[in-house]
């Protein structure tokens, strides 16, 4: 047991029992009644605090005459934890009607916000609570829902409660001068589980999640960026997209001045598969069957994909040698180089000498005498050739629109899916939406969304 010092003797000690009681209850303007315990020391039972507002009578709404109490009503409200014990707070809500028989007022209920919201079974600071700890620090629903002893939907309530004003803050993103879209699973439905698909809208520059739309189509995504102010648009210098054709046309649209920029990681990654593509027609053509452990190619399949500075001597040695055994006809290795030719490309920081290299890849690439995916890949830049030079210009790209779906997947991954996308766009923009956390304290939650199921 610790020793206190003089200090904190001299220190004033409140010793009445019942002031003692308030100041742990924490609420303001309050008269505590009385503590229920009904369990044991080591119970989980819940402890039931009563409380009852306190201040004068309140005045008419209509006429502003005096009222007259006709009784109250008891509302039990699920509080934070107290010593480790589970707690309901119970509210006695007295009921006012108006003293002049003639007065069209219904009678009313007491009102006080910083006990609880309406139609919120959780009290102020437990719904506060709540949401920082599934929103910021991505703690599941069901895990909080098991420390204050209540169910799922409880806490879910309170956190689109709450979370909504945050993420809903016009101040929660300002200027954006790089703009990014990328699609990412939302989840599958039905018995053929169907995929649905959500849009991620990200500041690239910034990393920062501005929304989530349903679908992967173009629709959605004009329809937001339509929606933003028109100052706002015409900031936005850049479109940064991973080759998708309907988002370019999304920025053609909604962001006509906008530069589009094409991400260097996904056109690699064409080049890529183009080259796995060649490798595996190679090897039906020789051997008649799929790869095999045995088949020169087979053995070479992740070597082909990786960066050629990145290759050891002797991994060197081994490609050149599965080449020659497997490959007569020189088709992947001159699938290779071609991938090799294009990853050369982002090598180069001056935009002229860029394009000129990227216009002799595609004269190159397209040439009749290269393999087919080779000239497949050839069209693909040539479809291209605008978006991916504007790297050299911008240096921008797509990754933090692929990080931020990463983060979604986090949230998916903690709830274990979710299907709700008003929930799903809450809890994201929560998480990779960067809100202001401080806000937290003073914000209106919005209860408009509760069930009638809670009574209303």
């Amino acid at each position: 047991m610790g020793l206190v010092t003089t200090h904190h003797w001299r220190t004033p000690v409140e010793q009445n029992p019942i002031r003692i009681a308030e100041i742990l209850l924490g609420l303001k303007d309050v008269n505590l009644i009385g503590v229920e315990d009904l369990g044991d020391e080591d119970s989980k039972t819940p402890l039931r605090v009563h409380i009852e507002c306190l201040g004068e009578r309140p005045k008419c709404p209509v006429c502003n005459g005096m009222s007259y109490s006709k009784g109250s009503s008891l509302v039990e409200l699920i509080d934070l934890q107290s010593f480790g014990r589970p707690v309901r707070l119970i509210w006695h809500k007295r009921r006012w009607v108006c003293k002049d028989e003639t007065c069209i007022a219904p009678s009313w209920s007491d009102v006080d916000t910083r006990i609880a919201a309406p139609r919120l079974k959780l009290t102020d600071r437990a719904a506060r609570f709540a949401t920082r700890v599934v929103g910021r620090d991505g703690r599941s629903v069901s895990s909080v829902a098991r420390e204050l002893d209540c169910d799922w939907h409880t806490i879910n309530d309170a956190v689109i409660a709450y979370g909504t004003p945050l993420v809903e803050d016009p101040n929660r993103f300002g200027e954006v001068r790089a703009l990014g879209l990328d699609e990412t699973l939302f989840y599958r439905e039905g018995r053929y589980r169907t995929q649905k698909w959500s849009t991620s809208i990200v500041d690239v520059m910034s990393a920062t999640l501005l929304d989530v739309v349903p679908g992967k189509g173009g629709a959605e995504p004009k329809k937001w960026i339509a929606s933003q102010p028109r100052e706002w648009r015409d900031d936005i210098k850049w479109g940064t997209l991973d080759l998708a054709g309907s988002y370019r046309a999304v920025f053609k649209e909604a962001l006509p001045n906008a530069v589009l920029v094409a991400d260097p990681f996904h056109l690699i990654k064409i080049a890529n598969t183009r080259l796995d593509e060649t490798r595996r027609r190679v090897q039906q053509n020789i051997l008649g069957h799929r790869g095999r452990g045995g088949d020169p190619l087979y053995r070479i399949r992740r070597l082909l994909n990786m960066a050629k500075e990145k290759l050891t001597e002797g991994a060197n040695d081994k490609l050149t040698r599965f080449l020659e055994a497997g490959d007569p006809d020189n088709e992947v290795a001159t699938s290779w180089r071609a991938k090799e030719s294009l990853r050369e490309l982002y090598t180069y920081r001056d935009p002229d000498l860029a394009r000129d290299h990227l216009d002799a890849l595609i004269s190159d690439f397209t040439d009749n005498q290269r393999p087919p995916e080779v000239q497949l890949l050839g069209r693909t830049l040539k479809s291209w050739h605008d978006e991916i030079l504007a790297w050299h210009r911008s240096f921008v790209t797509n990754g933090p629109t692929e990080s931020m779906n990463n983060l979604i997947k986090r949230i998916k991954r903690i709830a274990f899916g979710m299907t709700n996308f008003a929930n799903f766009r809450i809890r994201v923009l929560l998480s990779a939406g960067k809100p202001d956390w401080s806000l937290l304290a003073t914000v209106t939650p919005v209860t408009t969304h509760i069930s009638s199921a809670l009574g209303s």
